[in-house]
């Protein structure tokens, strides 16, 4: 077979439903063996692009924006790190945790993709966040990260001094929401229908089982 599912993911790098939904979406792809059938780009979505360079407390960041309690937070948390666990992904809140800024990491997954790394420094960074207390808006940490997926650092960052390279991901972030997506993880299968939301493992099974039977 020789036609492949295109899987456009919108996502941030510190949103914890983006890594469960696509832990969800691997172990769908891989119940039904198609690894080698599906081609994978993750698309640049800020959940914060106005946040400052020193960043925001976790708590107090959700709180603030979402009116969520200590009790609420504490229950998020733990729900969201029980799903992760289902699937092998590892939530390690701490009290310090920040919100960050995550444009330069944005800029980074589009160079990445440029030789052909993007989804390994993708969950690189998911890991870094939400499991090694890693500041992912600093620049040392992610040149190291960058190191450890096989990436050259030095050019890459070069980049995140360049201002037009971060108004193309600006664009590019743009255009999705445009298109109406106003709430990530969001899936679009072969740019023609989508799935908003960490859905279950079963539900990715249908959408692509259906198009694999269209192939």
């Amino acid at each position: 077979m020789t036609a492949k599912i295109k899987l456009d993911i919108i996502s941030d790098v510190v949103c914890p439903w983006c890594i469960v939904g696509y832990k969800h979406l691997e172990a769908a792809i891989n119940e039904l063996g198609l690894q080698d059938q599906v081609e994978i780009e993750w698309q640049p979505f800020e959940l914060n692009p106005n946040m400052p360079a020193e960043g925001e407390n976790l708590r107090e960041h959700s709180a603030r924006k979402y009116g969520t309690t200590p009790e609420g937070s504490v229950r998020a948390r733990a729900n969201i790190a029980q799903q992760g666990a289902e699937h092998g992904f590892i939530f390690d809140y701490f009290e310090q945790m920040k919100m960050v800024n995550t444009l330069d990491a944005h800029v980074l997954l589009e160079y990445a993709k440029e030789v052909s790394k993007q989804t390994e420094l993708k969950l690189r960074l998911f890991s870094a966040f939400f499991t090694e207390h890693k500041d992912i808006s600093n620049r040392e940490v992610l040149a190291a990260e960058l190191i450890a997926v096989g990436i050259n650092a030095t050019e890459a960052i070069s980049l995140l001094d360049n201002a037009s390279v971060a108004e193309q991901v600006r664009a590019k972030e743009a255009h999705w929401q445009q298109l109406g997506i106003s709430g990530v993880p969001t899936v679009i299968f072969n740019q023609s229908s989508a799935l908003t939301g960490a859905h279950p493992v079963e539900a990715y099974k249908q959408v692509l089982s259906e198009l694999m039977a269209q192939c």
